[in-house]
């Protein structure tokens, strides 16, 4: 049978594997000496602080003895996916053909679970070159419903991660992500149309408006990548689905009155969440202020205590 023209889907339906052992077939993407060990002090401090933009970042790999520029750094950052969260230039543009939907979160109670789910990228390291991880989070129990791993950032794995989740607990009423280009195109976007979900998406320099994933990946990385040391794919989709495993069923949640994200994702009580715009009281006019604020966050601590 002819496979080119078939989906990872279908093809990984027809061979009965899942998609996700497929993707964790692949090797990982491969970098110089050099570059690897940047991308490890960037992974590092930006899961410390996602508020960091590549102005602060040369300046820590700096006082760590690295002779760098700013361009340098953008572009690892770049190859990674990230961005500091803070107002500023923005190396990962969105797909300038591609629809941006308007952010429809700030200020507005999440009192259930399935209101509103989210996802986001990030990067793992591995012993000899890195991958990227993809998650789709319910805000209000914190549970994650699905995760998928893969070498490139391709809408591929995101639609799957997402058609995994809608499979397994139903459609959402808004689903929430940042501005990338995985996002915002029209594989991912029709998915969610043709289910009647309403689109939200990050607004451009602000600092909270998916912070419960960017919570997710720091627990993540600190409870399981960095203290375990993945060599390949295999491993590391055995043990994220390990992890995310004992996350849901077992790891207490201090925000959730020390239940964990099943109980409450099952019972709908002792969840929720709630965006505060602390720093747009009028909207408009204190806009310039506003975002010198944000700008002034200068740790975690900071940036935790402006969300419930």
């Amino acid at each position: 049978m002819e496979t080119k023209n078939l989906s990872i889907s279908l093809q990984c339906e027809l061979a009965s594997v899942s998609r996700a052992t497929h993707y964790a077939q692949k090797a990982p993407k491969t970098v110089d000496q050099e570059d690897d060990k940047l991308l490890k002090i960037i992974d590092e401090e930006y899961t410390k602080m996602p508020f960091y933009g590549s102005r602060r970042m040369r300046t820590v790999l700096k006082n760590k003895g690295y002779r760098i520029n700013r361009k340098r750094v953008q572009r690892l950052m770049g190859i990674i996916g990230i961005r500091g969260v803070a107002p500023g230039p923005d190396t990962s543009k969105p797909h300038p053909q591609h629809k941006i939907y308007p952010y429809l979160l700030r200020g507005v109670p999440i009192t259930k679970p399935n209101q509103v789910w989210s996802t986001d990228i990030t990067y793992i390291r591995l012993e000899h070159g890195f991958v990227y991880l993809v998650a789709v989070m319910d805000w209000y129990s914190r549970k994650v419903l699905s995760f998928r791993l893969s070498n490139t950032m391709n809408v591929g794995f995101c639609t799957d991660c997402l058609e995994e989740a809608l499979a397994l607990y139903g459609a959402p009423e808004i689903f929430n992500s940042d501005q990338g280009a995985q996002f915002t195109s029209g594989a991912f976007t029709k998915i969610l149309l043709d289910r009647s979900i309403q689109i939200s998406m990050d607004g451009r320099g602000r600092a909270f408006d998916n912070i419960f994933v960017e919570r997710l990946w720091r627990t993540v990385k600190y409870e399981d990548v960095y203290l375990r040391g993945y060599g390949s794919m295999p491993e590391l989709l055995l043990g994220l689905t390990s992890y995310f495993g004992f996350y849901n069923a077992e790891r207490f949640h201090q925000s959730l009155q020390n239940k964990t994200p099943n109980e409450v994702h099952k019972s709908g009580r002792w969840g929720g969440a709630l965006i505060i715009d602390k720093f747009n009281e009028t909207a408009g006019a204190k806009e310039e202020k506003n975002q010198k604020k944000i700008t002034t966050v200068s740790n975690q601590t900071e940036l935790d205590s402006l969300i419930i």
